[in-house]
């Protein structure tokens, strides 16, 4: 069973969807691993670490033509020409509804399994691509506001003076959020976090910080351990309750994202305006709109005297890392896709796990 590993053809992109340790493992569980020349570089491993693994060196196109692909990022309408048809395409989709790539995809009886549709329980959390790549981001937003910020985080004492710790404000508590809180406390800086998910609370406590608490009149916890989308009465009452303890903060993280729905306004131009010279805003939902308005994707801009920072792929600023987990994650995938019947793998029914059956991406009526 051939499973192809292309270069990822997305702007910026240098994660790869399998790493050489994740090829061993799959070339002793008995797949056949087809990596395009040169798809590891941008993540650090070399073409001669994949053969050392077991993998086959290929051509983009044959990648392509596998059996099974895996990819970070979806193809481009390009890429789907050189899919084979009646195939299996596993990646992040990015898409809350069909556009053309996917349409193309389906043309070719493609089977497409979404990474971002993995399903929160127990038995998938090995596979949970979003929480391994959110994880990542979280830690890395940190490192870039710290160093942005142009003063300490942590309390400094010298003989020549002391420098006070910086005012961390975390908002959002998901996976992202949690990390960045832990982060931030490594590095010494006074912590704060808000989520509108009242259970939050418990674990923002636990890792040294400081929960914000606010009564904005209705909760915002959904389905799966997601956030649910506050009324307008409801947003408006936390932007009104939030402007003072944000106006204080000299690094704000935002992470709150709402699956399939623009980014919620948490720091309006007000507050900014309120914020000291030099402080720092990075918004992890600048790819949908931004948890500011004054927010430009994949860009750092100054407002007001705020360093405003959008960087939309945090996760590819850490490639060998981040494909590393991406890859446990694809890894954890393949093996309960398939069984061993007579020293030969043969694909299960994807329809009659509980996992790949949630994972398709099927055509909208």
């Amino acid at each position: 069973m051939k499973i192809g590993v292309a270069k990822e053809s997305a702007a910026g992109e240098k994660r790869v969807a399998l790493t050489p340790d994740a090829v061993k493992k799959l070339s002793g569980k008995g797949f056949e691993i087809q990596i395009e020349e040169g798809a590891g570089l941008a993540a650090h491993f070399t073409d001669e670490n994949y053969h050392a693994a077991g993998a086959v060196i290929v051509e983009h196109k044959t990648a392509l033509s596998a059996g099974i692909v895996v990819r970070v990022r979806k193809p481009d309408l390009e890429e789907v020409k050189a899919l084979a048809n009646d195939s299996i395409h596993i990646s992040l989709t990015e898409t809350c509804g069909d556009d053309e790539v996917l349409s193309a995809m389906r043309k070719k009886n493609v089977t497409i399994l979404s990474m971002e549709r993995i399903p929160r329980i127990s038995r998938a959390q090995s596979m949970d691509a979003l929480s391994s790549q959110s994880n990542i981001a979280g830690y890395r937003a940190v490192i870039d506001a710290a160093a942005h910020y142009g003063r300490f985080l942590p309390l400094m004492m010298t003989s020549a003076g002391s420098a006070k710790p910086a005012r961390v404000v975390i908002l959002g508590v998901g996976v992202a959020g949690l990390q960045a809180i832990a982060t931030a406390r490594r590095l010494g800086a006074d912590v704060y976090a808000y989520d509108i998910r009242p259970e939050t609370k418990e674990q923002i406590e636990s890792l040294g910080a400081k929960a914000i608490v606010l009564d904005v009149g209705e909760s915002g916890s959904g389905e799966g351990g997601y956030a649910k989308e506050l009324s307008d009465e409801a947003k408006a009452r936390q932007q009104a309750a939030l402007a003072d303890e944000l106006s204080k903060a000299h690094v704000i993280i935002t992470t709150a994202m709402i699956p399939c729905r623009p980014a919620p306004t948490l720091i309006t131009e007000a507050v900014v305006e309120r914020m000291r010279e030099g402080s720092v805003i990075v918004d992890l939902a600048a790819a949908t709109g931004g948890n500011c308005p004054l927010t430009e994707a994949d860009k750092v801009v100054t407002k007001h005297g705020v360093i405003l920072i959008g960087h939309t792929n945090y996760p590819s600023m850490m490639p060998s890392d981040s494909s590393a987990f991406y890859a446990g994650n694809i890894t954890n995938l393949l093996n309960i896709m398939v069984d061993t019947t007579d020293g030969e793998l043969v694909l299960k029914n994807l329809d009659e796990d509980e996992i790949t059956e949630a994972m398709q991406v099927r055509a909208e009526s």
